[in-house]
């Protein structure tokens, strides 16, 4: 069995302050897009871990999907799986796509094992994994707090639009983003932010992260500044990540862009 894990961007980013689990608490909007991993699992006599595509940096071993089944394991008799991973979600660049991969393995393996498990059920397990992993288990546009694995539903299309994403040969590690980060107490929350008009997000959407990452990577920069001048309605870094996102009110080709990062059109 196999599953197109896609990846997500964040609509705006507030850090609000530290907990006492060692997380921060955030609010976001996560929202889908479409650049996918392929996850697979295949019967085996013993578990294994297959990644190809982009390289994942460490050790197999400790892969995420891998923490997934063990995770499962734990309340199931699962039997030994193949896991196999065909990566192409762009790596440290705030895109989730590890986040996605284990909760796409959660959905394969719960209806491939008829483990019966309920939305709520995956994403309890999907939360011991990474703050942002229970999202995947829904993929629907959500208003996330908390350590990123809160859920309100909210309503956001932007399918009208042309999003493009641009990932730079630049990987921003969560921890080192989060070293720079100074929280802060937004006076509107994101929530009432988001239903303001298109044009205006400029003005008022933001992500936290930017001010430290931009200071340490300033090449990140430039691509959101170049890709307001292509005449994008509204660029973002997505996450805590090297990624930037651009949403255009058509169709666009940015060669410059190209020749020095990898972009991703039509997302």
């Amino acid at each position: 069995m196999l599953a197109f894990a896609n990846a997500k961007i964040n609509l705006g980013l507030h850090v609000t302050g530290k907990r006492a689990d060692g997380y921060h608490n955030i609010e976001t909007i996560f929202y889908p897009v479409k650049i996918y991993d392929v996850v697979e699992t295949l019967d085996a006599d013993v578990l294994s871990c297959t990644i190809r595509g982009t390289a994942i940096p460490g050790n197999a071993g400790d892969n995420i999907c891998l923490k997934a089944y063990h995770l499962l394991k734990r309340d199931f008799d699962l039997p030994p799986q193949q896991l196999c991973l065909l990566k192409n979600i762009p790596i440290g660049a705030g895109l989730g796509g590890g986040s996605a991969d284990a909760a796409f393995l959660i959905k394969l393996l719960n209806d491939k094992f008829k483990l019966s498990l309920s939305q709520e059920q995956m994403e309890n397990y999907a939360r011991q994994l990474g703050a942002d992993c229970a999202f995947f288990i829904r993929n629907e546009a959500v208003y996330a707090e908390g350590k990123g694995d809160e859920f309100t539903e909210i309503s956001i299309d932007l399918r009208e639009y042309f999003l493009v994403l641009v990932k730079p040969d630049v990987h921003v590690s969560t921890a080192e983003a989060y070293d720079g980060i100074k929280s802060t107490n937004p006076i509107t929350s994101l929530k009432d932010l988001i239903h303001l008009p298109l044009s205006e997000w400029k003005a008022n959407l933001r992500n936290d992260f930017e001010t430290s990452v931009f200071l340490k990577y300033p090449e990140i920069e430039v691509i959101k500044n170049n890709l307001y001048q292509s005449g994008a309605i509204y660029a973002s870094m997505s996450g805590s990540g090297s990624c930037v996102y651009a949403i255009f009110g058509s169709a666009v080709k940015l060669p410059e862009l190209e020749r020095t990062n990898n972009v991703f059109y039509n997302v």
